[in-house]
């Protein structure tokens, strides 16, 4: 079986992360959503939170499966023997970070493969930081979000939808 690993923070959960999952769980057997806890940042949901909504809004893919992580992406990989990583890139300044990260990870496990995954150009510009700070000014994130998530996150602001 040809499994794979998609890492990230989730916080929240965007149409460009399920649209990485959904086309990701279409070329692997089991893909590994991991949800990756990083005690150094601040986040808007906790990672049980996050792991609540990710697991409805990945009910489905039968072939993915939710994981919370609190250590190296590449101590899960070797946990659970999956070899490879997948990451999504946007515009080409992602691109020297994740390339930086998967020769970072590649160091630590050179038997990890990192796939570069860019992103469907109607998420280009969506990140998590910019989607907090629309929802908190009251703007429209409707279509940047999955509505579960839109609903949480205005819960979480205090805005009114």
């Amino acid at each position: 079986m040809l499994e794979a690993v998609f890492p990230g923070s989730f916080d929240p959960p965007t149409n460009g992360h399920l649209n990485l999952i959904e086309r990701s769980a279409h070329i692997f057997d089991i893909l590994h959503v991991v949800i990756s806890v990083n005690t150094q940042k601040v986040n808007t949901f906790t990672p049980e939170e996050r792991f609540s909504m990710l697991s409805e809004l990945l009910k489905p893919y039968s072939n993915v499966k939710l994981h919370i992580w609190d250590r190296l992406t590449v101590d899960f990989c070797e946990e659970h023997q999956v070899k490879v990583i997948v990451r999504g890139v946007r515009p080409i300044s992602d691109f020297g970070y994740e390339f930086e990260l998967a020769m970072t990870n590649k160091g630590l496990n050179p038997g990890i493969e990192v796939l570069f995954m860019p992103t469907d150009p109607k998420y280009l510009v969506l990140r998590a930081s910019a989607i907090r700070e629309i929802v908190q000014l009251g703007g429209d994130i409707t279509a940047m979000v999955p509505p579960l998530v839109a609903e949480a996150l205005r819960k979480r602001f205090n805005v009114s939808g």
